[in-house]
């Protein structure tokens, strides 16, 4: 039955979005003869308009209106702050933790959870288990939009942690570019180029391409990096009302003497471990290769009744290949020994495509005007996964390791096998949804939504069959009160479902997680509306959430469903305080308990601050200054005994704008050069000490 109301739903949406095209083109050609030269000029302005990302929100809300909190990283930060990839603008996020537990797999968490929602241009796509593989180039992204809380209205599923919406590049209404040079510590090397221009005289169709090529070694023993990047999109108007986008990036990153896993801290009399800084458990033979690819349609058709229908096809595929290196187990302080070796060698293969059909506009009733959107989406994705078996009874690279820490080249590879599959997995999420924004009145507001989704998940993992088909239907509700022009205050509720990777001791995938997310809070403009502060408050309850319960009989890791539930507090400060300084603070308070009221997730930092500013200099226009960083309290991971002191990490950046076309820019990040473990999600390694880059750019 549920799976029926959903095909109904999808069939509703179709029919509705290929009904109202011809109806709206009928009523335009009647009007036609008087308008045409105003029609033209209008809808090329409103194209341009909508090469803008709506963001993250489906409903074109302000970020001060929206029931949940939001989030911004604008360019002027990422460029700023040398963010160069996605790890490092996500650092400048409220709220939002970069757990670094391997060189090259990241977790995002947020309240204390993994963040597996993520959008680009707002279109919700598959997440494989929320990791992200290899450093993902940034610099093909406009800005980047963080929802914390539940957002189900959005992408269908997710947990109580939060949503990542990439805003893409899009073509300007100018031809303009730059290219710039950056070299810093560890031999980084990088050089980027952005150029947008216009196809037609009329600047209908326009074109943006972005390249990058950056090379660096690593404060790590024996880690050296290498990334390429090319994206390239064109949009541009079919008709007076119709519009067509294309898209499509490449990055080709490569890592020699990756980790996998982290360090370990443990002696074997139970104290805890201190390293250098540069200490790491891998080989020099070690690599990790990646090749992650995208592509993307878009056809918009605005209505003459103010009604879009947009349709967006997006695509995603990742192939790596890796040779790995895995020490674990306690160290005893006098020898050093005690270290066990594992390798292992695998290549991926995913690809995931999705369909997303959806159309907004506007209705009144009761005398008032009011704001809708219904869709339809579907996606497919696919991960193959193969290993290279070795004979455990003849390499040193299984057993016992030399006395740690030990040369890059103490242990030699092993002497691989052919290939072997070991994984095949398809997943399909179906997807109906339609949300509203009800305007009681002038001041007080409702958004109400459902989504109704059916997911599968097919195939073989290690030998054990796999067959997943559910259905669900989540509600959600928002309400809004406008207290003054400038103070709103909010409630929202939304469901949780979230599907799960994680394995129970057969060998089966987990049941999904379910609960309940609840959000109150207080949004405030301030200066002229330049300033803008968010206060809220969050409780969620989650059942089922996967937690780590030990090693099967073969070997492998297994996991228990747990009952959970978080809350706590999040404030937000940010925008333009001055004319001359710009400013972002975000303080957490997070509070996370199991079903028998004992702390849970405590490598989850109870209390974070973020900050970051930009001044510049009334005396000196063109020359402008900025700090940014992180504190967090202290943390600790129960399963690897392992604790992390409260620290602090300061990045800073001075900007000299040479001439209208040239700039100079010098960045050092850890600029008290703190020493800290950089995750205890699964307890990873030293972060980076001070260090720095210069970079110059040249605009045309």
């Amino acid at each position: 039955m549920q799976s029926q109301k959903i095909f109904a739903l999808s069939t509703l949406v179709l029919a509705m979005g290929f009904l109202v095209q011809p109806l709206a083109h009928a009523a335009e050609q009647q009007n036609a003869d008087n308008n045409d030269q105003n029609i033209e000029k209008i809808q090329i302005i409103g194209v341009r308009y909508k090469r803008v990302s709506q963001g993250a929100t489906g409903l074109t809300m302000e970020i001060d209106e929206t029931p949940q909190s939001i989030s911004v990283v604008s360019n002027e930060q990422i460029t700023n702050f040398a963010a160069n990839n996605l790890n490092d603008v996500l650092r400048l996020a409220t709220g939002i933790n970069v757990e670094e537990w391997e060189t090259n797999r990241t977790q995002y968490t947020s309240r204390g959870f993994e963040i597996k929602s993520t959008q680009i241009d707002g279109v919700g796509l598959p997440n494989d288990w929320g990791i992200v593989t290899g450093a993902m180039e940034a610099y093909g992204y406009e800005k980047v939009e963080v929802i914390r809380g539940a957002n189900g209205l959005l992408t269908g599923i997710g947990n109580s942690a939060g949503t990542i919406n990439y805003v893409r590049k899009r073509p300007t209404n100018e031809n303009q570019g730059e290219l710039g040079v950056s070299y810093g510590s560890d031999d980084f090397k990088r050089v980027q180029a952005d150029y947008s221009v216009l196809l037609t005289d009329s600047g209908s169709w326009a074109a943006r391409v972005v390249a990058v090529a950056e090379d660096k070694e690593s404060y790590l023993d024996g880690l050296e990096n290498d990334r390429g990047y090319i994206y390239a999109v064109v949009d541009g108007q079919l008709t007076d009302n119709s519009t067509l986008a294309l898209g499509f990036s490449y990055q080709d990153a490569n890592t020699d003497g990756n980790t996998w896993g982290g360090l370990v801290f443990n002696y074997t009399d139970g104290t805890q471990a201190e390293w250098d800084t540069s200490a790491t458990t891998t080989q020099e033979w070690t690599m990790w290769d990646t090749i992650n690819t995208t592509a993307f349609v878009e056809y918009t058709y605005m209505l003459s009744n103010d009604w879009d229908l947009k349709v967006a096809y997006n695509h995603q595929g990742l192939e790596d290949q890796s040779k790995l290196f895995y020490a674990y187990g306690t160290i005893d302080k006098d020898t050093g020994l005690g270290l066990t070796g594992w390798p292992g060698r695998y290549d991926t293969d995913f690809s995931a495509d999705m369909l997303d059909i959806t159309t907004l506009g506007h209705y009144s009733l009761f005398g008032q005007d009011h704001e809708i959107t219904v869709g339809v989406s579907g996606s497919q994705s696919k991960k193959y996964m193969y290993q290279y078996p070795f004979d455990y009874a003849t390499t040193t690279a299984f057993g016992a390791t030399p006395a740690f820490p030990y040369a890059l080249d103490a242990i030699p590879e092993p002497e691989w096998d052919d290939k072997v599959e070991y994984s095949d997995i398809d997943v399909s999420l179906l997807r109906a949804y339609g949300s509203t924004k009800l305007n009681i009145n002038d001041n007080l507001f409702v958004v109400a939504g459902f989504n109704a989704i059916k997911y599968t998940r097919e195939g073989v993992n290690s030998g054990v069959d796999i067959d997943n088909d559910e259905s669900e239907f989540s509600p959600y509700a928002g309400v809004v009160y406008s207290i003054t022009d400038d103070i709103n205050t909010y409630f929202s509720y939304s469901d949780i479902y979230q599907p799960q990777e994680q394995y129970d001791y057969d060998g089966y995938f987990l049941a999904p997680t379910k609960g309940v997310n609840y959000e109150l809070g207080l949004k405030t403009l301030w200066l002229d509306n330049d300033l803008m502060a968010t206060f809220a408050l969050f409780s969620a309850e989650q059942n089922n959430l996967a937690s780590y319960a030990g090693l099967n009989a073969d070997g492998n890791y297994f996991y228990e469903g747990v009952n959970v539930e978080s809350k706590g507090f999040e404030v937000e400060v940010t925008g333009r305080v001055t004319d001359n300084l710009n400013a972002v603070f975000g303080y957490t308070l997070l509070d996370v308990e199991d079903e028998n009221g004992d702390k849970a997730n405590e490598w989850a930092a109870r209390n974070v601050v973020n900050f970051s500013m930009d001044y510049t200099l009334p005396q000196l226009p063109e020359v402008s200054v900025g700090l940014g960083g992180r504190w967090q309290s202290k943390t600790k991971n129960v399963d690897y005994n392992v604790e992390q002191d409260a620290y602090l990490v300061v990045n800073a950046f001075a900007n000299w704008d040479v001439s209208e076309d040239l700039s100079l820019r010098a960045n050092i990040n850890n600029l008290t050069d703190e020493k800290y473990i950089n995750s205890l999600a699964t307890v990873g390694y030293y972060g980076a000490p001070v260090n720095g880059s210069v970079n110059l750019t040249y605009r045309f």
